[in-house]
């Protein structure tokens, strides 16, 4: 990750813009030692970059639940916090060389609100999760131009890798998101996927519940599926192969086939190390054989009107509320002034919890830098905080 280490802290008078970067406030931790989050917008993205005194050392990094891609973005507000503050760099891992020519347009990449809020209608969708190298996606979208593809990945840099290529390429049916698959399918409307591609997943034969294929996934894939469309998982690992069959056994009616050592249009760089080792490769693939209904899910993101006491704020406590639905835990307070107070939740599903954080300033409060996803978990996790900051 990009990151300073700065001689000494200079923090800035804020709100302050610097060049072409705005730095919008400061949060503080309530302990001073753990330092500071701040709010930074560049090229249209906010987000947090993160202050904390290492004994030593100043360190000047980015923020990991609001950290954006590609890294250029981070790298530019780190140099541009330094400068504009006057704080020396002992040392980093920063280079200062210009933004990448095949990185300038970011129209490929999209946020989770944008699928939330319009998801695309108009033609068949195929989606990857965990998508690597990207050449598999690549590949697919070059051949399938009146396809769109969408690609999954949380690895930045196989993130920034896949947006060069898309612009070297001359791709115009490639969408990119940087968010968690498991969550993603809440938000795709039913009955337009034509294939949902899950390659070579990480196998977790130690945590299998952090595994992609799940019940829930499968639910929710054949609901996005069209009649017809397929969900293919393609493995090394022998003990996801049989995990994926059991499974897919699990709905009352299901059909699915299973291939073994099957050859495909384009392999990934990992495929092709597991064939020079004489691993074998599994395929497990689901059809959808009916239609699903839209998902109904109503609410908002929206916190009552009234006044909200910050002494309120200070006291809430740090337990997990556990409820059927999933949960909202309190991770961290941090102050914003003499007056604001800021709040890191965990939220959601137990399955597939979400990370935010909520400003409080002038007895209103506010999801920063953006609405969590709207799913059912997060709308009822919503609704119980906003009982609880109210007292």
């Amino acid at each position: 990750m990009p990151h300073l280490n700065l001689e000494s802290f200079k923090p800035l008078s804020l709100p302050m813009q610097c060049g072409d970067v705005e730095f919008l406030f400061q949060a503080d931790y309530q302990n001073p030692k753990e330092g500071s989050l701040i709010a930074t917008r560049y090229k249209g993205r906010e987000f947090f970059l993160v202050y904390k005194n290492t004994g030593h050392k100043m360190l000047l990094k980015s923020d990991k639940i609001t950290r954006p891609s590609p890294n250029f973005l981070i790298k530019h507000a780190l140099l541009a916090y330094a400068e504009c503050s006057g704080s020396p760099i002992l040392d980093s891992n920063v280079d200062n060389a210009p933004e990448n020519t095949h990185l300038k347009s970011h129209e490929a990449l999209k946020s989770i609100s944008f699928f939330a809020e319009n998801f695309p209608r108009e033609r068949e969708v195929r989606i990857e999760i965990g998508f690597g190298s990207a050449r598999h996606l690549l590949h697919q979208a070059a051949a399938n131009p009146d396809i769109l593809f969408i690609g999954l990945e949380i690895h930045k840099p196989s993130i920034e890798q896949a947006l060069k290529q898309i612009v070297i390429q001359n791709l115009e049916n490639v969408m990119i998101l940087d968010y968690d698959a498991r969550l993603f399918l809440e938000f795709v409307p039913s009955n337009i996927v034509g294939k949902i591609y899950v390659h070579f997943p990480v196998p977790w034969d130690k945590k299998p519940h952090r595994r992609v294929i799940s019940e829930a996934f499968l639910k929710e894939s054949e609901r996005a599926l069209k009649v017809g469309g397929t969900l293919e998982l393609r493995t090394d690992s022998e003990n996801y192969y049989r995990f994926a069959l059991e499974t897919f056994s699990t709905p009352a009616k299901s059909r699915f086939d299973v291939r073994k050592n099957q050859d495909i249009a384009i392999s990934s760089k990992y495929e092709d190390r597991w064939k020079r080792l004489e691993k074998n490769i599994y395929d497990v693939t689901f059809t959808c054989e009916a239609e699903s209904p839209d998902p109904d899910i109503g609410g908002s993101f929206t916190f009552s009107s009234a006044k909200i006491d910050t002494a309120v704020i200070d006291r809430l406590s740090k337990d997990t509320h556990k409820r059927d639905w999933g949960f909202l835990h309190v991770e961290r307070l941090f102050s914003i002034g003499e007056e604001g107070r800021m709040i890191r939740l965990a939220m959601g599903s137990f399955d597939r919890p979400e990370s935010t954080y909520v400003v409080i300033e002038n007895g209103s409060a506010r999801y920063y830098p953006a609405l969590p996803v709207r799913s059912n978990a997060n709308l009822k996790a919503h609704i119980l905080l906003d009982e609880l900051i109210h007292g």
